[in-house]
């Protein structure tokens, strides 16, 4: 079982070149650090609302992580 808890709302974001690539953005739940993850590559093309949707993901995992750091 893994320790980090992912974004669902990025599950359906894919490389606009259509390569199969994936997105992750998630929180360690026990030490709160955030992990961006691209996935099946080194790179992803996002379309601008795919790369707005990654930015908000960033913005609550940092907020959710504060949570889980903050005395």
């Amino acid at each position: 079982m893994s320790a980090f808890a992912s974004d669902p709302g990025l599950d359906d974001i894919r490389d606009v070149a259509g390569h199969g690539t994936e997105v992750d953005v998630a929180v360690h739940l026990l030490d709160g650090t955030v992990r961006l993850s691209v996935l099946w590559a080194q790179e992803i093309l996002l379309s601008a609302d795919d790369a707005d949707r990654v930015a908000e993901a960033l913005k609550r995992a940092a907020g959710q992580a504060r949570g889980i750091t903050s005395p």
